[in-house]
């Protein structure tokens, strides 16, 4: 027991230190969990723990939970042909390449050569949308391109991942595998959208009804881990079953607030993949092929670099093409939980695995060093006009107003914008208010205001203002709080009940305040003198 506390202190301690380090230099917190793990390993000799290796799998788990609720088909088809045309040749293209690649060059058995293929095709979704928000450039051309063929690369992670339990089962032939995979898919998709059509929706509410932030958060987990164990149960992967879950959820109202609650435990459990994805390197290894980790790492840089390219430049130009290219020429995330997957079940080595791994973390590791550069590497190779940062139509709202409360007061101001044709949108974390907005047609939405995902999801950086309509003043405080730690300043307009109220808001330099007791007062005697 005192073992496992020490490595727990000495992994959470390393971890924090390197991660504060990294992210003065804009590295991305994915390579200080992987080099803690490599730290833990070394020095508690843990480089083969199984257990660890189950739990850190619910990482992706939940990763692909979160995907499935952002897995909008109204969304996907608006970017359809960055989708489904530039994705899909993107994939298919540098898997193929890298596949023969592996086949014919270097004599690798052609199942496992296609999954280490198209396991490298993938790029990181994690390191470049969190670059692209972080720079403001998510909504230029090139970053539309660029989050386009990720969205294929995530839906990707499916079929490829079908892919190893059908090549890795030896007791059958491939029709019957595939007819077994058919009929098992009917059925789990029948019984995810029995489910989700008949059934979700009910418990949910009952379970908001209850009112208790545990009991919700419990409930997520259940129908997220549930779902998983439903999927394995008929011979898939546990993330294809999140996968499903996280559809199942996305047409619910209460798909924001589960967002925001799951969150922590994603960020956490795949923080501990990453872990005992760095405990799988080997120095020595690696000191022994250096060589080979420097050839693959060059040949997938330009395999996917030159295939990008390819898709675009016909259409978008050399400067977006290289811009786009640029950004998914690394390695991702899933190519890490792919290659680990194959390892476990047996399709490829542990010695190839651990020179891929290293290749993959190496391109992760240079990617925020060339997306900085970005412009320098374009104008050295291309002379065309610079077209690719103009910012092109966002998706989301923009100059709205956002009433946070929906009680007595926040129905009062919600009748008054209308009034005055003003665009805005409601938070709520009462059930039964927004149930109530709802039938009135108003667009009141379920979740935690004082939660920054939710306000997010809100776009809050992007309204006029933010109106505070609650009652409860440690809430209250909270969400002055969350507002105030965006980097945008966002205009807030707080109701304070008294004058400790007002102090305490006054303190978190909040600007308009209008206190409750001074406005009631000042319209009761005027109603009063007129009156008289």
């Amino acid at each position: 027991m005192d073992n496992i506390l020490v490595i727990i202190l000495s992994a959470t301690a390393i971890a924090t230190v390197l991660n504060i380090l990294f992210k003065r230099i804009n590295l991305p917190t994915i390579i200080g969990y992987i080099l803690t793990g490599f730290a833990i390993a070394s020095f508690f000799n843990l480089r083969n723990n199984d257990s660890l290796t189950h739990i850190a799998e619910f990482g992706i788990v939940f990763l692909m939970f979160t995907i499935g609720l952002e897995f909008s088909l109204k969304h996907l088809l608006s970017m359809k042909r960055d989708v489904f045309v530039n994705g899909f040749l993107q994939v298919l293209l540098a898997g193929g390449i890298i596949s023969l690649s592996a086949e014919y060059l270097f004599g690798m058995d052609r199942k496992s050569a296609i999954i280490v293929g198209y396991a490298l095709a993938l790029s990181s979704t994690a390191i470049v949308l969190k670059i692209l928000n972080d720079t403001g450039t998510m909504h230029t051309i090139y970053g539309r391109k660029s989050l386009g063929i990720l969205l294929f690369q995530d839906i990707a992670v499916i079929p490829i991942l079908l892919m190893i339990n059908i090549f890795s089962n030896q007791t059958s032939t491939l029709s019957s595998l595939l007819l077994e995979t058919l009929i098992s898919a009917v059925i789990i998709l029948g019984l995810m959208y029995f489910i989700g059509k008949y059934l979700l929706n009910r418990f949910l509410s009952l379970v908001v009804w209850a009112d208790t932030q545990e009991i919700f958060i419990a409930s997520v987990l259940l129908l997220v881990v549930g779902a998983s164990f439903l999927a394995h149960t008929f011979g898939f992967s546990y993330s294809l079953g999140a996968f499903l879950a996280g559809m199942m959820m996305s047409d619910t109202q209460y798909k924001h607030q589960i967002e925001a609650d799951l969150v922590p435990f994603r960020d956490i459990l795949l923080g501990l993949f990453f872990i005992t994805v760095g405990m799988q390197i080997d120095i020595a290894l690696i000191e022994k092929h250096y060589d080979w980790i420097l050839v693959l790492l060059a040949a997938i840089l330009v395999i996917k670099i030159g295939v990008v390219y390819l898709i675009l430049a016909w259409r978008q130009g050399s400067r977006i093409a290289l811009k786009t290219a640029l950004a998914l020429c690394q390695g991702g995330e899933f190519s890490l939980a792919v290659l680990a997957l194959a390892s476990s079940s047996s399709l490829l080595s542990q010695a190839t695995v651990q020179v891929l791994i290293v290749t993959v973390v190496i391109s992760m590791v240079l990617t925020p060093f060339i997306l900085k550069n970005m412009q320098k590497i374009v104008n050295a190779i291309t002379k065309e006009p610079n077209v690719g940062d103009f910012r092109i139509h966002s998706s989301g709202i923009k100059d709205h107003i956002i009433v946070c409360g929906y009680g007595k007061l926040g129905q009062e101001i919600v009748y008054r914008l209308k009034k005055m044709n003003v665009n805005y949108l409601v938070l709520e974390h009462d059930i039964t208010l927004v149930k109530l907005g709802q039938s009135r047609g108003e667009p009141v939405y379920f979740g935690n205001a004082a939660e920054k995902i939710i306000l997010k999801n809100a776009f809050v950086e992007d309204a006029k203002a933010v109106i505070i309509a609650i009652n409860n003043e440690k809430k209250l405080i909270l969400l002055c709080e969350v507002l105030k730690s965006f980097g945008t300043p966002i205009k807030i307009v707080a109701k304070a009940s008294d004058f400790e109220e007002k102090k305490l808001l006054k303190a978190l330099q909040i600007r308009h305040i209008v206190n409750e007791g001074r406005e009631a007062a000042k319209a009761l005697l005027k109603e009063a003198m007129e009156a008289s």
